[in-house]
């Protein structure tokens, strides 16, 4: 009854060569309805499919762009991103990340969290995770 009241969701997988394919079972992205939900990016090339570097702000840039790409491919932006998570490897890394962050969320920054990860996925250094949402936004 709930949910007859409630209309139909739509929820759509979202993928794109244009970022690394998952390393398990999840997909790079899911919509539900104008509610992106964005799987860990870690600084993968997504072509190789290795690490751009060991350095965590070559990794941290690469993983961001992974994450623009799939952003791309929903139809959304860096601007419609309302929540990331970052895990970093060592947490020292914090600031050097924010330097790479604030080069892809120039404006209306969205809320975050940051943690240190015991392990990240392939040995990462930093991953990032994200909300976003899909369609026109009125900022107020």
């Amino acid at each position: 009854m709930a949910a007859q009241m409630a209309g139909k969701i739509v929820r759509k997988i979202v993928s794109t060569a244009k970022a690394p394919p998952p390393v398990g079972p999840y997909n790079q992205a899911v919509l539900v309805n104008q509610t992106l939900y964005l799987a860990g990016q870690i600084g993968t090339d997504p072509q190789t499919k290795q690490f751009v570097s060991d350095n965590v702000t070559d990794q941290a840039r690469q993983t961001l762009t992974n994450l623009g790409s799939v952003l791309e491919a929903a139809g959304s932006s860096f601007n419609k991103v309302v929540k990331t998570t970052v895990l970093l490897a060592d947490i020292k890394d914090f600031q050097a990340v924010n330097e790479v962050y604030k080069e892809f969320f120039k404006e209306k920054f969205p809320a975050r969290a940051a943690y240190q990860a015991a392990a990240l996925p392939l040995g990462a250094r930093v991953e990032i995770e994200a909300i976003a949402v899909v369609g026109e936004i009125d900022d107020q």
